[in-house]
């Protein structure tokens, strides 16, 4: 692929860009809903829906410049998890489906998140049927967004695979704890009892396969890369400006050979992140396989941001641990997503299964 973006997508990020940088990163409120509107006034939210239901009609690379603004700027909207849930509407849902959900989706009047980890296999819910439609039991341990979503994405287990469905989170039997964040983006264990779901809120049946649910995971990871890479580049570029700025014994510390190190090695971790999230997204665009590339992604988000903010973090010495100075905020974020739907660890791990599997 030519990793050099195209004008279309120059002008997507620096639109987005623009958009969340005029925002104040340091509001404590979840979800910025002013972010939000403007977002979607800008037509960013709908960026890879078709045009059909109010979309832009681009693509998932499109998208991936959007999320790493969007991390850039630690913007408080659920950006990736409602865009997925809408993606997934738009591939397996219904034309009835997606002329009810994604035109308010792309607008900004509703928002959708994603019930779907799956390394935490076991905690899928488990669903049986109830005519056409299903009943679904189990607990589902951290939904982004739960709260503040209109309907939650939710894979359950059924006797012969897993259907995919949309669940209200404010419906009977539903069941919301709200959790702590190390960022505080919203999040919530949603417990399921005896929860009817409709037949109009089913949106990929019985699936065998599996490949529904692979779909829509392999998208929200590939995001969430998306979303670090622009939290290392924000907070490389606050650490470029405070050390091109604080001088020490005469000379800016930028000169010094040990912080130039350190910065190079964050530098280098952060376009390898670039490189395999935008190579990750480019295969899942172009309906190639991308198993391998997208947990490639994710091993180099996760570990390459733990780096890259940490380094920004001592580079800045003592402010940097002061809680009214920005650059903490960029260690918080990254560890919150680096957590998120699978640790380096963990892909690394599931790496070496693909690869005993293809030998």
């Amino acid at each position: 692929m030519d990793f050099a973006p195209t004008k279309e997508q120059v002008a997507v990020r620096e639109l987005t860009a623009t958009v969340v940088a005029s925002r104040d990163a340091s509001a404590p409120k979840w979800p910025d809903t002013q972010l939000w509107t403007a977002l979607a006034d800008a037509s960013l939210l709908g960026i890879a829906l078709p045009e059909d239901v109010g979309g832009s009609g681009l693509g998932l690379v499109e998208f991936g410049f959007v999320l790493a603004e969007c991390g850039r700027g630690l913007a408080r909207v659920p950006v990736l998890y409602s865009t997925v849930a809408a993606l997934a509407v738009d591939r397996f849902g219904s034309e009835t489906q997606r002329r009810t959900w994604l035109p308010g989706l792309v607008d900004g009047s509703r928002i959708l998140t994603v019930g779907i980890d799956l390394t935490e296999r076991s905690s899928h819910p488990t669903a049986r049927r109830d005519g056409e439609g299903w009943i679904l039991d189990g607990a589902l341990p951290s939904v982004p967004w739960a709260e503040q979503s209109d309907r939650i994405l939710v894979a359950a287990d059924a006797a012969d695979g897993t259907v995919l469905v949309l669940v209200d989170p404010h419906a009977e039997g539903v069941a919301t704890t709200a959790q702590d964040t190390t960022n505080g983006e919203p999040d919530a264990t949603v417990t399921l009892t005896g929860v009817v779901v409709a037949p109009d809120e089913v949106i990929s049946g019985l699936d065998p396969n599996h490949s529904a649910l692979q779909w829509v995971w392999q998208r929200l990871v590939a995001g969430s890369s998306a979303l670090l890479l622009g939290v290392c580049e924000g907070a490389l570029r606050l650490t470029a400006d405070y050390t091109n700025e604080r001088e020490q014994f005469g000379r800016v510390i930028a000169t010094f050979q040990a912080v130039k190190v350190h910065a190079g090695e964050a530098f280098i971790d952060t376009e390898a992140i670039r490189v395999t999230t935008f190579q990750a997204l480019w295969r899942l665009d172009r309906g190639l396989p991308a198993e391998r590339e997208v947990s490639i992604a994710k091993f180099w988000a996760s570990e390459g941001s733990a780096r890259v903010t940490g380094t920004a973090q001592r580079l800045h010495g003592g402010i940097g641990v002061a809680l009214d100075y920005p650059v903490h905020r960029y260690l918080l974020w990254a560890k919150n997503t680096e957590l998120r739907l699978g640790s380096a660890q963990w892909h690394l791990g599931r790496l070496g299964e693909l690869l005993e599997a293809s030998s």
